[in-house]
């Protein structure tokens, strides 16, 4: 190591699309401090790319404060990293040693098809929460005010901790089965929980489930990945929460 930091082999996934075949390329990064975030790191291979001349690689990243989302990489073969309890934004260098090659790769599943290089599309997602991850109230009149609503200590506890998702991903690109249950009973106990949300519930389940799987997403396996490198550290309880709310809406149902 240099007076001034670290140096380390960098191997990056490169893709121009999905209909393009990938590839791990290599690249050197010198005198990286360990104070730096791995995002900081990566601008600092970029500079270089792009001082030699090169396309830079293409990755997510937005507010890097830990709270959007966007920063999905699987790195060593761990969602967002070796840490825990963080996302890449929030990983440092300090976590890497002098001299240690580090993989960098998008996360792999067939239903966040590569849009190029470590950028993947996420916007299933999206149509998940569309089909169900809301509530749908008439605001005209003599609405109630939430907050005058008395609800269980432990259920806004519980309802609280499910609403910590970020929707990163990092379940899925973790599970063996590229499953999104985590991520999806997360989104149905918020609001299962809530007396707001319960009016909906049934259909919301019902929904959301069915969009999930047309999404192409797994199935669950329950081995637990998920909730270990989840930077939020969603809990299992969910997924059994929402296999509950399942049963008993489709028990219920008249689809």
């Amino acid at each position: 190591m240099t007076k001034n930091g670290m140096n380390l082999t960098l191997k990056v996934w490169r893709q121009k699309s999905d209909k393009d075949k990938g590839q791990i390329e290599t690249y050197q990064v010198n005198d990286i401090s360990e104070h730096m975030s791995f995002l900081e790191m990566m601008d600092t291979m970029n500079e270089q790319l792009i001082s030699a001349g090169k396309e830079p690689v293409a990755f997510d990243h937005d507010c890097r404060e830990g709270i959007c989302g966007s920063c999905s990489l699987f790195i060593n073969g761990e969602a967002h990293g070796p840490d825990r309890g963080v996302t890449t934004c929030q990983l440092h260098m300090r976590k890497f040693k002098d001299g240690d090659t580090i993989y960098i790769e998008p996360w792999r599943s067939k239903a966040f098809p590569v849009i190029k290089d470590l950028v993947v599309d996420r916007t299933g997602f999206d149509r998940i929460m569309s089909a169900g991850g809301f509530i749908s109230v008439n605001t005209s009149g003599n609405t109630q005010d939430a907050n005058s609503i008395p609800i269980a200590k432990d259920d806004a506890d519980h309802a609280f901790d499910a609403a910590t998702c970020i929707g990163c991903g990092a379940c899925v690109a973790t599970c063996k089965n590229a499953s999104a249950m985590l991520f999806v009973s997360a989104k149905v106990s918020q609001l299962a929980l809530l007396p707001q949300g319960k009016i909906e519930a049934k259909d919301r389940v019902l929904n959301m489930v069915e969009q999930m799987d047309a999404e192409g997403f797994g199935s669950c396996t329950n081995t637990g990945a998920c909730e270990v490198e989840c930077p939020k550290g969603i809990s299992l309880d969910n997924i059994a929460r929402m296999n509950r709310e399942f049963m008993g809406a489709s028990i219920t149902s008249d689809k």
